[in-house]
């Protein structure tokens, strides 16, 4: 199993999005009686030093324990977030996560971390489907995420086969998280109902 311990490393949270298909900014929804982006940052915080917040709009997020970081590059979506995160994080390597995953687990987190050395991604793949913002990237993908965005190119997946990639498959994810709660999110009103639900069932 990875270690976490041995190298030091960043953590970003993309608190970016333009909430479209929610009509109203995510970020700020409740789950579990507060904000769900407070519930992230509560979770990612003990895991690193250097906590960053991307995000375009600074004073809704002035309160929250993060470094705040506005996209380099604005309007390139979730992958112009990642790439700002590469570029001001303090460390070579930055677990990247949504501000709207409300059940990330911290073991499962450290492992992915543990196994960054050698790899510039390290990414969770449930059913052939890369979870790209709970992933750790470094900092050698930069050049090529730079080249993509400035092409208008931004599927994320779309330089991985510039890069070294270690996936991390459904049987070593469910160790840890056997409900893949993880990666839940919330897109939809639908989504935040449920994500309610199990907050309220958790808790």
């Amino acid at each position: 199993m990875g270690n976490a311990t041995t190298f030091a490393f960043s953590v970003a949270v993309l608190a970016g999005g333009q909430s479209q298909r929610m009509g109203r900014d995510k970020a700020f929804l409740p789950v579990g009686g507060r904000p769900v982006v407070e519930r992230v940052l509560e979770r990612v915080a003990p895991l690193s030093d250097d906590v960053l917040l991307i995000a375009n709009a600074h004073a809704p997020y002035g309160h929250l324990a993060a470094r705040l970081v506005g996209d380099v590059y604005p309007g390139k979506g979730s992958l112009g977030g990642i790439y700002t995160a590469l570029q001001a994080a303090r460390y070579d390597h930055c677990l990247v996560v949504a501000c709207d995953m409300p059940f990330l687990n911290a073991e499962l987190l450290r492992y992915l971390i543990g196994l960054a050395p050698g790899y510039d991604v390290v990414i969770p793949r449930v059913e052939e489907f890369p979870e790209t913002l709970h992933a750790v990237y470094g900092k050698r993908c930069l050049e090529p995420i730079q080249r993509r965005l400035l092409a208008g190119q931004l599927k994320i997946v779309g330089f991985f086969d510039e890069v070294r990639v270690r996936y991390v498959e459904r049987d070593d994810i469910a160790r840890f998280d056997p409900q893949f709660r993880s990666f839940m999110n919330m897109n939809t009103p639908a989504d935040w109902e449920r994500v309610q639900q199990l907050a309220m069932q958790e808790g």
